[in-house]
């Protein structure tokens, strides 16, 4: 028996996308007869068989429909600001969905590096990892914004950003505690204040870091500050460190 091969096709009409269809018929060579595996990206397999193949298209019919359970719970945001080299941010992009993550964005920063990101690629990454992950969701994926447009867009669930500021830098992130109750001036570590089953959203910053004055802003629209840990990152790093803590809390056991 042949080995059943994953194809991403989100509108599931009967017939591969051209690149997949490219990868079906003249990379794997299969043909008419041979069975699939299809992922839409919002949640469901189905398993397919060919029925038409040629050089310039791939027609199937669907078999049997398979709706899959989400195997984290939440919804895991991450916002970053792409690094100058476009391989780390694709590299990222990668590894964030094999982990597993809902939804990423990109921020335009002040001490950004890049200020354009080709979207088209980094779905293309998204789909390839989807696949060989075997995800039944495909994150969504957002154009670059501005920080400032970003932070003050409305948004369920806990938001924090990471820096590396000291809180003397930036000033306390709420009113001094009253006698008995904890300090929370102190940034605390994400992985204490995540929850489990709430959307998150966590922003993470150029190689210059986020601007005192963005820091405050995304305080003042209901941000909070946190730390992941005392190395110092790299942007592509921190960000996957905080994707690995969102699902590491958010896995269904």
């Amino acid at each position: 028996m042949k080995e059943v091969r994953f194809f991403y096709d989100p509108l599931v009409n009967g017939e591969l996308p051209q690149d997949e269809a490219k990868h079906a018929t003249r990379v794997l060579r299969l043909s008419q007869g041979d069975e699939l595996l299809l992922m839409d990206g919002n949640g469901s397999f189905y398993r397919a068989e060919i029925t038409v193949a040629d050089n310039h298209r791939c027609l199937y019919r669907i078999l049997e429909d398979m709706p899959q359970q989400r195997v984290w719970e939440g919804h895991i945001h991450i916002a970053v600001a792409p690094t100058k080299l476009n391989d780390r941010m694709e590299w990222f992009a990668e590894k964030a969905t094999e982990i597993g993550m809902d939804e990423l964005s990109f921020l335009d920063c002040r001490f950004s590096e890049r200020r354009v990101i080709k979207c088209e690629r980094i779905d293309k990454i998204l789909i390839s990892a989807v696949k060989q992950s075997h995800k039944a969701w495909k994150p969504v994926l957002n154009e670059m914004t501005s920080f400032e447009r970003f932070v003050k867009a409305d948004r369920q669930g806990d938001k924090f950003i990471c820096h590396c500021y000291d809180q003397e830098d930036i000033g306390p992130l709420s009113p001094l505690p009253q006698r008995g109750e904890p300090n929370t001036c102190a940034k605390p570590f994400l992985m204490d204040v995540l929850r489990r089953g709430v959307e998150t959203t966590v922003l993470i910053g150029p190689e210059g870091d986020f601007s005192v004055d963005e820091v405050r802003l995304a305080l003042q629209h209901g941000y909070r500050s946190v730390s992941l840990g005392t190395s110092r990152l790299r942007t592509e790093t921190a960000a996957l460190v905080a994707v690995h803590m969102m699902q590491l809390i958010n896995q269904k056991r």
